[in-house]
């Protein structure tokens, strides 16, 4: 289910960057990215709420109040997450060898990393690969396609969006990357994704909007339900385009950026669940008519990673009874009599029971095509959501039994 190619992505006036192969677990192929800001340039970002993640979490969660950045390190490999101390002498080492080429304090570079969890990595396996990054560093589209392929790990193609809009008059640019395919099932973001744009816009401004967006975007996808120990989003702003700064999320000006950098976020999210592993299906679920939004999505989301549901689509199998099973225990209020499924646009239950007169032949030829949809209603309240999900096969056994070999 993998887009035509990845898309150009314009580049992003302030941001450079370059990649490499480290050693650390792939050959023939770049598996390192480097990435130096120009000064002045904001952050913000959305971690895991794993309370196993990564030393590189740790990290950026520690110099995000600062809003200030000017390097990022990210590879691919090795997750460098429950690796103890040896895990963060590797992000000391790491942080010090980029903000020396970069010119800045540590706590303005940022780093992630995802991989294999649990094998420590020499201190330092990634600065030592760093100075030598430095002539290849470019400001173009080649760059960032090069970023985004660097990254991937189980990934069957690389993930790019871009927009350009303007602010106050003047032209900005949003490009960005992301990398996932398992063990996607965000608690905040998804596996990892890096957002450029040229607008000068203040740090907390940023994080309002990507804490916001997140919830209906990478917070609103799942592939197999397990989140990542290493879930990192990050958004930078070089201020380059040359706009008026701008230090309120909810500026006027800001109204056609933020609708793009939603409309970015969804799109890389979207990306992701169409690159599930082993995935077949492209899955999307509404839910309306719940007590609540956030009940709506607790519901949604237990349709989307029941493996009988997941693996009934898998099996192109319309058996909705599964649907209303998850309904009933994901533990917020329903009622039996007031809930109607539709698939693909027939209605299938409601009242109770299955519609008089069901025919399920419109229903199994949907179940048939790569793109499923499923709505279901409620009928108790006002809350709804949107989440996407894909199918269950054995490929994503195949993949995952044998990942660390």
């Amino acid at each position: 289910m993998a887009p035509a190619g990845f898309p150009t992505l314009p580049p992003v006036a302030g941001v450079r960057i370059a990649t490499a192969n480290s050693g650390i677990r792939y050959k023939g192929r770049d598996d390192l990215m480097l990435a130096v800001l120009d000064e002045g340039t904001t952050v913000a970002g959305v971690l895991t709420k794993s309370l196993t993640c990564s030393a590189p979490v740790i990290w950026c969660r520690d110099s995000l109040p600062r809003g200030s950045a000017r390097a990022v390190v990210v590879n691919a490999g090795n997750a460098n997450a429950f690796t103890g101390k040896a895990g963060d002498a590797t992000v000391q080492a790491t942080v010090e060898a980029a903000a020396k080429i970069a010119g800045c304090a540590t706590d303005e570079v940022y780093v992630a990393s995802t991989g294999v969890i649990g094998i420590p990595l020499a201190a330092d396996a990634i600065a030592k690969v760093l100075p030598g990054m430095v002539p290849a560093l470019k400001n173009d589209s080649a760059a960032l396609e090069a970023g985004a392929r660097a990254i991937m790990t189980t990934d069957t193609f690389a993930k790019g969006s871009t927009r350009q809009v303007a602010i106050g008059g003047t032209t900005v640019t949003i490009s960005g990357f992301a990398k996932g395919s398992g063990m996607i099932a965000p608690d905040m973001a998804t596996m990892l994704g890096f957002l450029f744009t040229d607008a000068a816009i203040a740090a907390p401004a940023l994080q309002s909007m990507l804490s916001e967006f997140t919830e209906r975007s990478f917070n609103a996808i799942t592939v197999d339900g397990d989140t990542s120990t290493s879930d990192t989003l990050l958004l930078f702003a070089t201020g380059k385009a040359g706009n008026a700064p701008v230090t309120d999320a909810n500026a006027p000006e800001l109204a056609a950026f933020r609708k793009a950098l939603e409309e970015v976020m969804l799109d890389l999210a979207l990306q992701i669940v169409r690159d599930g592993e082993g995935a077949t299906k492209f899955v999307s679920i509404t839910l309306v008519g719940a007590e609540s939004d956030a009940a709506a999505k607790r519901i949604a989301l237990t349709v989307a990673n029941s493996p009988l549901v997941k693996t009934a689509l898998a099996g192109e199998d319309a058996n909705w009874g599964r649907i209303v099973a998850a309904i009933g225990r994901a533990g917020e209020r329903a009622d039996r009599d007031l809930i109607k499924i539709t698939i693909g646009g027939t209605l299938i239950c409601a009242e109770g029971m299955e519609v008089p007169g069901y025919d399920e032949a419109p229903v199994a030829a949907h179940m048939k095509g790569q793109e499923i949809d499923v709505h279901i209603d409620l009928g108790i309240g006002t809350g709804k959501s949107r989440v996407w999900t894909c199918d269950l096969t054995h490929g994503y056994i195949d993949i995952n039994g044998s990942y660390r070999s």
